[in-house]
C-alpha cells in the first residue's frame, strides 16, 4: 500500500461523489421548470442511493470480479466476498478502489436524469435505472477497465481500446441510453420555457469542473505525475470549451448566454475525459476548442433537425463530447483506430439494443410517462407532495 497513492484516491472519490450530489443535481434542477426541480433533485439522490447498494450486492463483481472471462468479473466478490481492509489494488486498498468506481457506477445512470425530467415516472426511473447499470454500464465496465475483451491482449490484439476515464465506458453509453428513451418517452408538451434558475446551473456546473479533477486526475490511481497531467488537461479543456462555445454563440445570435458558457464547460470535460491520461496541454486546448463548437451544433441538430426532446441535452453534450474525446485518442496517435472506432461500434451496438430492451420490460412494469394532469402540475407536488418554492411568502 502506498499512503500518498492511497490519500489521492480518498480525495478523488469524494470529488466524484460530489459531481452528482450536488453539482448534477444543481446543474440539472436549474434547467427544468421550478415546479420540477425537487424531481430531479430527488432522482439524483435517490439513483446514488441505489446504485450504491447495488454495486456493493453485485455491480462491482460483475465489472472487476476475478473472473478470467472477457465478458464479465463473475460474482466472486458479490457483497466484497474476500475484500477486508488490507486486500490491495494495486497500491490502494481494494475496498477504496470498490468506493471510488461506485462513484462512477453513480454519476453514469444519473447523467440519463436530463434526457427525462418533467415527465417521467419516479418508479420507471429507479428500476430502469437499477437495471441499466447492472447489464449495461457494469459490463461495458468489465470489457474496458476490467481486463475484458476490449482491453491490451483482446479482439483488438495487443493494443485495445484506450478510455482513460470514460469516453466511452460513461459518455458514450449514458449520451446513448439518453437519446432512446427520449425517443420513447415522446417530447414534453410544453418545451419552450427556459431554465427557472440559471444560477442553480451555473454552480452546479461550477461543482463538476471541480470534481471532474477527481474524476479524471483520480483514474490515475495515483499520487504521481500522471495524475498532475490529467487535471491540468482536464482544466483547459473546459476552459477552451467554455469560450468557443461562448463565442460561437455570439457568431450565430449576437449573444452570449451564461447557461451556454457553462455548457461549453461540461462540453470541454466530457471530451478530454477519455483522453485525459494520453495527451498534453496543448492537444487539450484543441479538443476543447472543438468540443465547444461540435457539441452545441450537435445540440442544435437533435432540438431542431430530428427534434428529439432530450431535454437537457445528455447526448449532445455528453454522448458526442465522449466519442469525440475516444476518436481524438487515436487521431493524436495516442491510441489504436482499429480498436478505438471498433469499441464505440461494440458498446454502442450493445447500449443501444439492452436500453432498448429494458425500457420495453419496465415500462410494462411500471409506467415510463406521467399523466398529463401531473405533468401539468409539475412533478414536485404531484409525485413528491413537496414544492421548491412558496410563493405565498
Amino acid at each position: 500500500m502506498n499512503g500518498a497513492d492511497t490519500a489521492w484516491v480518498l480525495v478523488a472519490t469524494a470529488l466524484v461523489l460530489f459531481m452528482t450530489l450536488p453539482g448534477l443535481a444543481l446543474f440539472y434542477g436549474g434547467l427544468v421548470r421550478a415546479r420540477n426541480v425537487l424531481s430531479v433533485f430527488v432522482q439524483c439522490y435517490a439513483i446514488a442511493a441505489l446504485m450504491s447498494i447495488l454495486w456493493l450486492v453485485v455491480g462491482y463483481s460483475i465489472a472487476f470480479g476475478p473472473g478470467d472471462s472477457g465478458i464479465w468479473g463473475g460474482l466472486g466478490r458479490a457483497f466484497l466476498i474476500g475484500v477486508d481492509a488490507e486486500t490491495l489494488a494495486g497500491t490502494i486498498p481494494e475496498v477504496l478502489f470498490f468506493a471510488f468506481q461506485m462513484t462512477f457506477a453513480i454519476i453514469t445512470p444519473a447523467l440519463i436524469v436530463g434526457a427525462y425530467v418533467e415527465r417521467v415516472g419516479f418508479g420507471f426511473v429507479l428500476l430502469f435505472s437499477g437495471l441499466w447499470m447492472l447489464l449495461v454500464y457494469a459490463p461495458v465496465v468489465h470489457w474496458v477497465w476490467g481486463g475484458g475483451f476490449l482491453s491490451d491482449g483482446g479482439i483488438f490484439g495487443e493494443i485495445g481500446v484506450r478510455d482513460f476515464a470514460g469516453g466511452i465506458v460513461v459518455h458514450e453509453t449514458a449520451g446513448l441510453a439518453a437519446l432512446i428513451l427520449a425517443v420513447f418517452l415522446g417530447p414534453r408538451k410544453n418545451r419552450t420555457t427556459p431554465p427557472h434558475n440559471p444560477g442553480y446551473v451555473m454552480i452546479g456546473a461550477a461543482m463538476l469542473w471541480v470534481g471532474w479533477f477527481g474524476f479524471n486526475g483520480g483514474s490515475q490511481l495515483a499520487a504521481d505525475g500522471g495524475a498532475a497531467m490529467a487535471l491540468t488537461v482536464t482544466h483547459i479543456s473546459a476552459a477552451a470549451a467554455s469560450l468557443t462555445w461562448g463565442l460561437w454563440e455570439k457568431m450565430k445570435y449576437g449573444t452570449v448566454s451564461m447557461v451556454g458558457v457553462v455548457t461549453g464547460t461540461i462540453a470541454g470535460l466530457a471530451s478530454i475525459t477519455p483522453a485525459s491520461g494520453f495527451v498534453g496541454p496543448i492537444a487539450a486546448l484543441f479538443i476543447g476548442a472543438v468540443a465547444g463548437i461540435l457539441c452545441q451544433e450537435a445540440v442544435t441538430f437533435i432540438r431542431n433537425k430530428v427534434k428529439i426532446d432530450d431535454t437537457l441535452d445528455v447526448f449532445a453534450v455528453h454522448g458526442v463530447g465522449g466519442i469525440f474525446g475516444s476518436l481524438m485518442i487515436a487521431a493524436l496517435g495516442a491510441g489504436s483506430w482499429a480498436a478505438q472506432l471498433g469499441s464505440l461500434v461494440i458498446v454502442g451496438a450493445f447500449t443501444t439494443v439492452v436500453t432498448v430492451i429494458l425500457i420495453v420490460v419496465v415500462r410494462a412494469i411500471t409506467p415510463i410517462r406521467v399523466d398529463l394532469e401531473t405533468e401539468t402540475n409539475g412533478l414536485d407536488l404531484e409525485v413528491h407532495g413537496e414544492r421548491a418554492y412558496d410563493w405565498t411568502s
